[in-house]
């Protein structure tokens, strides 16, 4: 085993580069004789498109080319598709609108692009861009959920009635009346899950080349899947032949789900560089990825839990209104369905579920997968209701979750999901220790003598990542398989480069897989290069989100590493002329059983390359590929802790404490675990506090830009206490769950828990998010004022 293999704190392998300003990003590439291209958006939310005069800006200063939806229908290419087919209820298939990369007949939200303009510099694009003229006929909008789903209600798409998508169920729906029936108690809340925009630091880009010659079309890309992101155009939206097409995603500056989609900017720079004959080049202005990056969440929901006199949850019913936006995204219907309804056990053994999922069209920027996806909206429901349970029943809120934790395993929940393996206990133990959760009333106490208000709130919490298996996801409705593939290639020197189907965008890949196969073959970690994001050099892959990248990405490298192993260890035996079965592999050398006789995992790496030093009948060269399916799910689980002290003059939120403690699996590098909770604990206190997308009834975006947009800043935080513990995935071979998302699905319940302990003594029983200061200083003055009459 290499000391800088699994379980080691290795400092990052690829922030040598990035730290000193060395990386290489979509913008940073420069291809020759390159252009640039500018998207004309609607200003309105919902209209009809009339005629587009281009002439003043075709006649303009280097334009190339102004191409429309008319140009794309006229070549016949195709519309961006979206991988997941639901069905609803009644087993009728989803409502499934064509999506065109460049809108045609109509606009259907503020940002859908209308005409791409390509010129010889981005300054002549934009400026011929404010030539265009295009004849609008503004038609009514939906902006809102409620707007959507009023009676009534302007239609987005024709063929979706009542603007549903699809009204799909989970669960059974007679256990739960039957539950409800017999309850002592009904506790119900409404409950937003608020819209979120991504905000990556690096904005969308990408650039399409291609080559007379050949026929070959090369696209660089900001994307968590290079290789979906090939399929998709090969059979969908562009029409060329996989062997044909590149897609390389170099270094990507963060994406949390909102660099999973295939976007129309991706197909149009390849269809304008054909056209043109030139490399066209796009990168997003950060006001236009506002309107053109997927947003997060948007749920309304109406929930209920059955409980008996103890406590003990009995039922639960929930029905939630999703947002879909106006076009369906790539993974945008499975995750109010398969990665929400799935997950609404959380920790608890309630015996009966039902979830009723309604998947709504708006005149809005498309909804898809954010960090978490569908999880951190389940556990949000969740988590409330049982604070609120507690509250109303006069239980402790740390006990109400003891007695109903899930305490055996494997563990079949009824909403399709079984858990293999967990330790909720533990994990809350821990967190309220570390928390110093008993002392908390002394606190509050003292902050009432600075004239604050004190509260704290907990989370405890189940995720469920690595989507998997292949098989159950595909009857699910999942249009692609879910597997990944890895390459292991051994030098003749003995140095390793690995070939990764996943994708990094700030993981960490390239040093944590480099210590998986540092681990296994006794070699330093920087003999391991990880290569990923390129398409013309890994087979295939499905990229990186939902927390999968090492626990399926990483088993597949095992896989590949096992092979290697193997046959090293023929060769080796060859080597020292021994039988294979007493070669043992032992921290870099192939020693005989019970001897000092050994050769270094070097020595017999050069060997496998000299054939005449080959056992016969075996081929030259070091080598694997390997795929890996994932058998199941796997369900990191945590306990999260949250103090905040709020300012009653002005309603100002301030979080003072977060404890984490988390079971993720077997951890490879506890540092990189420590910065993805970290990461993920920020976004999540940004949901719960500070952001929120908002339209206004006309379908106009009123946060469109960071100046009306709130992100979480390191003054918004304070020092977070960090913890683990282990309980190992029974499925796979690394016995790893997942992190990335762990902090966002945990932390809104939290933050919310302790806003409303705080306020508890007014009577408020739940603060939608985000939490503002207006909304806290709203509900403090209704309060008081109810409390005077």
């Amino acid at each position: 085993m290499a000391k800088d293999g699994i379980g080691a704190a290795v400092l990052r392998k690829e922030d040598r580069r990035f730290l000193t300003g060395a990386g290489t990003y979509t913008d940073d590439l420069t291809r020759p004789r390159q252009t640039f291209a500018h998207f004309v958006r609607s200003p309105h939310a919902h209209a009809r498109i009339g005629a587009i005069r281009a002439d003043a800006a075709r006649a303009a200063p280097g334009v190339l080319a102004v191409l429309t939806g008319a140009d794309l229908a006229a070549d016949r290419t195709g519309n961006i598709p979206t991988g997941w087919l639901i069905h609803s209820k009644d087993g009728s298939p989803m409502a499934e609108p064509p999506h065109p990369a460049l809108a045609q007949e109509r606009v259907r939200h503020v940002g859908d692009p209308v005409a791409m303009i390509v010129a010889e510099t981005k300054d002549q694009a934009r400026e011929a861009a404010a030539l265009l003229e295009v004849d609008y006929e503004e038609l009514p909008a939906v902006a809102t959920l409620a707007q959507a789903m009023a009676p009534g209600a302007p239609l987005v798409w024709e063929q979706a009635k009542g603007n549903v998508c699809f009204d799909f169920q989970l669960g059974d729906a007679a256990a739960t009346d039957a539950a409800f029936a017999k309850a002592f108690k009904v506790v119900s809340l409404d409950l937003v899950n608020n819209r979120l925009v991504p905000n990556a630091i690096e904005p969308r880009a990408a650039i399409g080349e291609y080559d007379r010659a050949t026929g070959d079309f090369t696209l660089w890309t900001t994307s968590q899947n290079p290789h979906l992101t090939r399929l998709l155009l090969g059979a969908f939206t562009f029409g060329v032949p996989e062997h044909k097409l590149r897609v390389v995603a170099p270094d990507v500056g963060g994406g949390f789900g909102s660099k999973i989609p295939h976007y129309a900017e991706e197909m149009l720079v390849l269809w304008a560089a054909r056209k043109i004959g030139r490399p066209v080049r796009w990168t997003a202005l950060r006001s236009e990825s506002f309107m053109s990056d997927a947003h997060g969440r948007d749920h309304l929901t109406h929930a209920e839990l059955a409980v008996d006199r103890d406590g003990t949850f009995l039922g639960l019913r929930v029905r939630t209104a999703a947002n879909m936006g106006a076009y369906l995204s790539t993974f945008a219907p499975a995750i109010p369905t398969y990665l929400h309804a799935t997950l609404l056990a959380g920790c608890y053994r309630t015996p009966a579920i039902h979830a009723e999922v309604k998947a709504i069209f708006t005149n809005t920027v498309p909804v898809d997968a954010y960090r978490g996806a569908g999880r951190p909206e389940a556990a949000f429901v969740v988590e409330r209701l049982a604070d609120l349970a507690a509250r109303e029943l006069g239980v402790d809120r740390v006990e109400i979750r003891r007695r109903n934790f899930i305490d055996r395993f494997p563990y079949q929940t009824p909403v399709a999901l079984q858990y293999d393996a967990g330790n909720y206990f533990a994990t809350l133990d821990t967190a309220l220790d570390r928390s110093r959760w008993q002392t908390f009333e002394e606190r509050r106490a003292e902050a009432r003598t600075r004239g604050k208000l004190r509260g704290i709130g907990i989370s405890t919490y189940v995720e469920a990542c690595g989507i998997a298996p292949s098989a159950l996801v595909g009857a699910l409705g999942a249009r692609a398989g879910l597997y990944e593939s890895a390459g292991v290639r051994v030098h003749p020197t003995g140095s390793v480069t690995v070939f990764t189907g996943t994708h990094s965008h700030g993981q960490g890949h390239e040093t944590t897989f480099a210590q998986i196969v540092a681990d296994q073959l006794g070699i330093p970690v920087d003999s391991v290069e990880v290569v990923h994001g390129d398409t013309s050099r890994i087979p295939f892959g499905m990229g990186t989100y939902g927390s999968r990248s090492l626990a399926v990405g990483g088993s597949a490298l095992v896989k590949a590493t096992e092979k290697i192993v193997a046959k090293a260890r023929k060769i080796a035996a060859h080597l020292l002329e021994a039988s294979e079965g007493d070669v043992e592999l032992r921290d870099g050398r192939f020693v005989v059983a019970g001897t000092d006789r050994a050769k270094t995992f070097g020595e017999v790496a050069l060997a496998a390359y000299v054939p005449h030093k080959y056992p016969a009948g075996l081929e030259p060269g070091l080598e694997e590929t390997a795929f890996y399916d994932p058998k199941n799910f796997t369900f990191p689980a945590g306990c999260h802790v949250c103090e905040v002290e709020i300012d009653p003059d002005t309603g100002q939120v301030q979080v003072v404490a977060f404890t984490v403690v988390d079971d993720v699996g077997n951890v490879v590098n506890p540092m990189i675990v420590d910065g993805q909770i970290h990461g993920g604990v920020t976004q999540g206190i940004g949901q719960a506090l500070l952001e929120g997308c908002l339209y206004d009834d006309a379908g106009q975006l009123l946060s469109g830009s960071l100046l009306a947009y709130t992100m979480p800043r390191a003054s918004d935080l304070p020092s977070y206490d960090v913890g683990t513990h282990v309980t190992a995935c029974t499925h796979n071979p690394l016995g790893a769950k997942g992190v990335g998302e762990v902090g966002a699905i945990g932390a809104p319940a939290a933050v919310i828990g302790a806003v409303v302990d705080a306020l508890a003594d007014l009577g408020v029983r739940h603060v939608d998010m985000p939490a503002t200061p207006e909304r806290v200083w709203r509900i403090i003055r209704d309060a008081q004022a109810k409390s005077k009459v």
